[in-house]
C-alpha cells in the first residue's frame, strides 16, 4: 500500500504530479529510489514526445557575477506565454545563466555539459526534466557569456 506521506516526498523531490507520482510508487512496489528512476524515464520519453512542437515563447534572463567581471545572458523559449511566465520556467533560465557563466561553454557543448550543481546530469537532462515538469517544449534558442 502506498502512503499519502511517499507520494508527498515523490513529489517534493521530483516536482512531478500526484497522479504521476503514486503510479510510479505503485509500479516501484513502494521503492522509493526505483520511482524515481521510473520518473525520469517517463520524463525522457515525453520529452522526446515534445521536441518537435514549436516554441515561440520564452524570455531572456541575465546573470551577474558578484565580481562584477562575467555575465551571461540566455535566451530560452517554450510554447505558450504561461509557462514562460512560471516560477519554474524562469528558474531553469536562471540555472541555464549559472552554467553559462561557470563553465563558458559553446553551442555545441552545452546541452553535454555536466550541471554545475549535480555533475550525475547534463544540462540536456535537467533542461528535459523541464519539460516533462511544465509539459512544453523548452529550447535555448541563443546565449552569450561576457568575462573582462
Amino acid at each position: 500500500m502506498i502512503s499519502i506521506t511517499q507520494i508527498k516526498q515523490l513529489r517534493e523531490e521530483t516536482g512531478v504530479s500526484i497522479s504521476e507520482c503514486k503510479k510510479a510508487l505503485e509500479e516501484a512496489k513502494g521503492d522509493f529510489r526505483k520511482a524515481k528512476e521510473i520518473l525520469e524515464k517517463w520524463g525522457k520519453d515525453f520529452a522526446k514526445k515534445k521536441i518537435e512542437r514549436e516554441t515561440k515563447e520564452g524570455i531572456i534572463e541575465s546573470y551577474i557575477h558578484p565580481n562584477k567581471k562575467i555575465g551571461a545572458m540566455v535566451e530560452l523559449q517554450c510554447e505558450s506565454d504561461f509557462v514562460a511566465r512560471s516560477e519554474d520556467f524562469q528558474k531553469l533560465a536562471h540555472e541555464l545563466c549559472l552554467q553559462i557563466a561557470a563553465m563558458n561553454p559553446t553551442k555545441a557543448t552545452l546541452l553535454r555539459q555536466p550541471w554545475i550543481r549535480d555533475e550525475t546530469k547534463t544540462v540536456k537532462d535537467l533542461i528535459n526534466e523541464y519539460i516533462a515538469k511544465l509539459g512544453e517544449n523548452i529550447v535555448i534558442k541563443r546565449f552569450t557569456r561576457y568575462e573582462l
